[in-house]
């Protein structure tokens, strides 16, 4: 099994910058596409990024395209998110996930299998 726990949620506002970690334990998932989503009350869960198992590639929504940048440190079994010029309608809980059973980023929620929590990041207007 695989946890994850994000982190680095909060209040920000419109223009304001966030990034999000996502700490794994129990399994190192170094080798596995993990991404980032987010939902927002009434919304369906939204694929924001999402990056490969190496690092080598990532892969954005249209709604972060360029306002945003997913790393990864597999030393630290630690997955980023960075947010920049945060806007009223980035308001969501975002929640980290890793596609252990399956390779490659998808945008798909269900093509992800283990998920944390989630964080939630409020963007005030």
């Amino acid at each position: 099994q695989v946890q994850l726990v994000e982190s680095g949620g909060g209040l920000v506002q419109a223009g304001g910058s966030l990034r999000l970690s996502c700490a794994a334990s129990g399994r190192t998932v170094s080798s596995y596409a993990m991404g980032w989503f987010r939902q927002a009350p009434g919304k369906e869960r939204e694929f924001v990024a999402g990056i490969s198992g190496t690092g080598s590639r990532t892969l954005y929504g249209d709604s972060v395209k360029g306002r945003s940048t997913i790393s990864r440190d597999n030393a630290q079994n630690t997955v980023y998110l960075q947010l920049n010029s945060l806007k009223h309608e980035d308001t969501a809980v975002y929640y980290c996930a890793v596609r252990w059973y399956r390779g490659g980023i998808s945008t798909g929620p269900r093509e992800y299998d283990y998920w944390g929590q989630g964080t939630q990041v409020t963007v005030s207007s």
